[in-house]
């Protein structure tokens, strides 16, 4: 937050300098030096983002588990907010309820389950965005 309101403060000197700027002589939209002045803001926006993108990556901001020690098996929605989980922690199943302000823990599975590979939920965002479309083309 910080980092922002002091982005905002050192910009706003050059942002009304060049509005005063461009009170003085308006530019043609068509012309170079428009077209120049928008080229540069639009490099400028998506470098900010690929800058945020590393930056989360580099500080590891998302929080997922990386060490592999807590695993999600399967996972049933029973209703439009409601899920049941199965989740494994070293050797252990625990079946979990999950709902919008509650994490319960169900039954501790005494004899851990085979899952087959595809019931495992693990690795990136982007691959479980995609087998979640593939099964949504599916049904």
């Amino acid at each position: 937050m910080r980092w922002l309101l002091l982005t905002i403060g050192l910009f706003s000197g050059v942002l009304r300098a060049q509005t005063e700027n461009l009170a003085a002589a308006p530019l043609e939209p068509i012309s170079s030096p428009y077209l120049l002045k928008l080229t540069g803001g639009l490099i400028l926006i998506v470098a900010l983002i690929l800058l945020l993108a590393w930056l989360v990556k580099k500080f590891n901001l998302n929080q997922q588990s990386h060490s592999g020690l807590i695993k999600i098996i399967a996972g049933l929605s029973i209703g439009t907010r409601d899920r049941i989980v199965l989740l494994q922690i070293g050797e252990e199943q625990i079946l979990v309820g999950l709902t919008p302000g509650r994490i319960e823990k169900l039954h501790t599975l005494a004899k851990p389950l085979e899952a087959s590979g595809e019931q495992v939920v693990s690795g990136s965002f982007a691959s479980k965005i995609n087998r979640l479309m593939g099964d949504r083309e599916t049904s």
